[in-house]
């Protein structure tokens, strides 16, 4: 079984900073692409920020210069680091990969539970 926890999230103030995480376990024999994604409006969910295995990122355009994704493929793990935050990024944060699980399946996207992040004063 493929299991995705996140962690990181709470209560922050309007301008500073939460850096949240992602681990992947379970029968893995690759992941591709891991993302972060949030809930909006008209929409279930819409992408934060995006990494590839080979470390090409994907932002939204309301976190560029402020959110930072990055990946450590040896732990298995997606990090996304959120500066200048403000009240509009409260949400639930989901974590979603791209996972193989032998080395012949066509793989499947996972998602995680989400984290709460709450900006306020």
């Amino acid at each position: 079984q493929v299991q995705l926890v996140e962690s990181g999230g709470g209560l922050v103030q309007p301008g500073g900073s939460l850096r949240l995480s992602c681990a992947v376990s379970g029968s893995i024999s690759s992941i591709d692409v891991m993302s972060w994604y949030r809930p909006a409006p008209g929409k279930e969910r819409e992408l934060v920020a995006a990494i590839t295995s080979g470390g090409n990122t994907n932002y939204a355009d309301f976190v560029k210069g402020r959110f930072t994704i990055s990946r450590d493929n040896a732990r298995n793990t997606v990090h996304l680091q959120m500066n200048s935050l403000k009240p509009e990024d409260t949400a639930v944060y989901y974590c979603k990969a791209f996972i193989r699980t032998t080395r012949w399946s066509s793989g499947s996207f996972y998602w995680g539970q989400g984290t709460q992040v709450t900006v306020s004063s």
